[in-house]
């Protein structure tokens, strides 16, 4: 099994530390507001890679943060705080404004086949520990503090930009970062203190003065409280390389001095007319929406899985319609499955297992999934063993299959055409057919009989 891990640049072969045994941490939600499709690629990424793990017979326990303290609307600790504004704008408290947006988050991860995480842990529950991690720098001589809060100092801290690969001078040079009282550009604030002339409903109180832990250190903190101080693997997505990441590896390795994570994996953005889709630049669409507007949200997985994780997706209407109609044939298709016994499926067990295993190459397994609908070489009985086996990785639900409920004045239309049929009165069958599909229902007639569809 080889992964690419962006710690090397490289493709690499998976050993965790402990054999059959990995250690997970992906970073979770801010839970201010709706998580839109963008966000939810990078989980169905995470999602995959732990159902990967899981069909390779290893026990993943997976940790995933929800922060709901401490993310500033700037990446270079100034601003509000996400949560803070969301809850003046809403009138509310800000665990009311957590646990509602977590709601919903969790409620699209049910409806994409996501699994939860083995535990869900809340920055707001892990306070002490953050505290105890930034007395541990303190102590090491890696933080300083400034009129706004507790600061760590990356210029100790020699291997700094090398996860990233940051030009810090050139960042410097360009001065596009507001540098205030700290030391250095990429300094990251670990604990920030109050306003003096607000009053913040999450804040607590600690060594340095009251006030709340900065973002990066809340991950830190839980993924060492609940995995150890080197885990396996770390998920996330891609824009949280350069900063987030980055600083994470910072003050975690300072604090321990041994390696955080062995394998750091990123999934790519999702565009939107070749651009990152941000509340910025539109393309935004959250899980209720394109469902209101006709999609199964297992129509976005699979547009999902067509594309590999490390590669920009571009998200359109059109695509996604592709994408429906694609996961709406494989589905027909396996409805006309016989029950005939044949074949060996070993040769395409070990086809799907050495494609998922290179890097989660799913668009190779999804086009070998076609191969398997598609072969004389297996009976229906095998093809079905088979699907069933490459869902445990895809949870596309495959061999789900919907009833519908057929209104009763459209069985009535459909008995009557049916017996204008066999007395051929074709006039009267034409006329029948057009009232059905007037009521949202097409006849599709062959020579075993008609097949009634919704028309969606």
């Amino acid at each position: 099994m080889k992964f690419y891990n962006t710690l090397s640049r490289k493709l690499e072969e998976f050993k965790p530390i402990i054999p059959k045994e990995v250690k997970m941490y992906s970073c979770g939600p801010t839970v201010y507001w709706y998580q839109h499709i963008g966000n939810l690629r990078t989980y169905i990424f995470s999602d995959i890679l732990r159902r990967v793990l899981e069909y390779n017979k290893f026990k993943v326990k997976q940790i995933m943060n929800v922060t709901d303290v401490g993310h500033l609307t700037s990446d270079a600790d100034t601003g509000e705080d996400k949560m803070e504004k969301a809850a003046k704008k809403e009138g509310k408290k800000a665990s009311e404004i957590a646990n509602y947006y977590w709601g919903i988050f969790r409620e699209d991860f049910k409806k994409l086949n996501i699994q939860e995480p083995t535990k869900w842990t809340k920055a707001t529950k892990y306070i002490e520990e953050q505290i105890a991690l930034i007395e541990i720098l303190g102590k090491k001589g890696f933080t300083y503090q400034t009129e706004d809060g507790i600061y760590f100092d990356t210029s100790k801290f020699p291997n700094y930009a090398k996860f990233a690969k940051l030009n810090i001078e050139g960042l410097e040079a360009g001065k596009r970062i507001e540098i205030g009282e700290k030391k250095n550009k990429t300094d990251f604030a670990l604990w920030k203190f109050s306003p003096k002339d607000e009053k913040r409903q999450q804040e607590w109180d600690s060594p340095w003065g009251i006030g709340f832990p900065g973002w990066a250190i809340e991950c830190s903190a839980m993924a060492m409280k609940e995995l150890g101080k080197t885990i396996d693997i770390h998920t996330g997505g891609e824009d949280h390389i350069p900063i987030h990441h980055t600083n994470e590896i910072a003050q975690s390795e300072a604090a321990n001095e041994k390696k955080f994570v062995n394998y750091w994996l990123h999934g790519a953005f999702l565009l939107s007319k070749g651009k990152k889709v941000s509340k910025s630049k539109g393309g935004l669409y959250t899980i209720a929406e394109l469902e209101k507007i006709g999609y199964d949200p297992l129509d976005f997985r699979y547009l999902c899985l067509t594309t590999k994780y490390r590669m920009p997706l571009n998200f359109t209407l059109e695509s996604l319609d592709s994408a429906k109609n694609s996961l709406q044939r494989i589905k027909e298709k396996i409805k006309e499955f016989d029950k005939n016994s044949k074949g060996n499926i070993k040769d395409f067990q070990k086809q799907f297992l050495e494609s998922i295993n290179q890097d989660l190459n799913v668009p190779k397994a999804l086009a070998l999934l076609q191969e398997v609908i598609k072969t004389d070489k297996l009976g229906g009985k095998e093809k079905l063993l088979l699907i069933k086996e490459f869902d445990e990785v895809l949870a596309l639900d495959l061999t789900k299959i919907k009833k519908t409920i057929i209104p009763k004045k459209i069985q009535e239309l459909t008995e009557k055409r049916e017996k204008a049929r066999k007395n051929k009165e074709w006039g009267l069958s034409d006329k029948l057919r057009e009232e059905i599909k007037s009521n949202g229902y097409i006849v599709e007639d062959s020579e075993s009989g008609s097949n009634l569809k919704k028309i969606k």
